[in-house]
């Protein structure tokens, strides 16, 4: 699937941001810009599902079908957060960036358990918005205004159809190219434990204090500055 993409900045360089789970290029508001301004020619796409791509069947390895389709290999830099760290890491074989970047990526859904799993996710599409602002209360209001958007394109089957990687062990065994694994603080998809066992895989991991899952939304300034050397 040919994918909807948005492009910020002229440069060089190219960089390739992958959303996740209810979002869309939108949530990249402030980092498109960013690296536009360090000289990068910024892609970000919608997944299918979400934002203004196509639907369909959903599964990790049809996203990562999708993006390799859509963007162009041999990028400086792919960011992919969650859904799209897990999407990245499933493509960065074809990819081939020079380097990558997994924000709190999707390595690890903890299985179902007090009511918590893919259909309480997918109960989401219909959040209102105190509820968003009250669950991200560092979010800029533009952010929660943002979010109210997104979900209202959003797939909601893409949230059902995780049920089967729930409790699974998706980490890579190793990085394809240099790579760095960004984490919330705490993050709640790569524990302590799983982060050492990425750091003896060949993976750089950093935590940026105090942020929530969405770190670049949560804290920007902690964000692009997690990203120091590899940027």
């Amino acid at each position: 699937m040919q994918l909807h993409t948005h492009t910020w900045g002229e440069g060089d360089r190219v960089a390739l941001l992958i959303h996740g789970l209810m979002a869309d290029h939108r949530t990249w508001r402030r980092v498109g810009p960013a690296l536009a301004d360090r000289g990068y020619r910024v892609i970000a796409v919608d997944l299918r599902g979400h934002g203004a791509s196509g639907r369909g069947e959903y599964s990790p390895e049809l996203y990562a079908e999708d993006v390799v389709e859509t963007l162009p290999a041999g990028a400086e830099l792919a960011i992919g957060h969650s859904l799209g760290g897990l999407t990245l890491s499933l493509a960065v074989d074809r990819l081939m960036p020079k380097r990558a970047v997994f924000s709190d990526p999707g390595w690890y859904l903890t299985a179902p358990a007090d009511g918590f799993g893919p259909e309480m996710l997918a109960r989401f599409k219909t959040a209102p918005k105190e509820q968003i602002r009250a669950m991200n209360p560092r979010w800029d209001e533009v952010d929660v205004d943002i979010e109210l958007e997104t979900l209202a394109v959003w797939d909601e089957a893409t949230a059902l159809d995780l049920a089967p990687l729930m409790g699974a062990d998706l980490m890579p065994a190793a990085p394809v190219v240099p790579s760095l694994v960004q984490l919330a603080d705490p993050s709640h998809l790569i524990t302590e434990e799983r982060a050492e066992i990425l750091k003896s895989r060949g993976f750089e991991v950093r935590s940026v204090a105090g942020a929530g899952h969405t770190i670049h939304r949560d804290d920007f300034d902690g964000f692009m500055s997690s990203l120091e050397g590899w940027i």
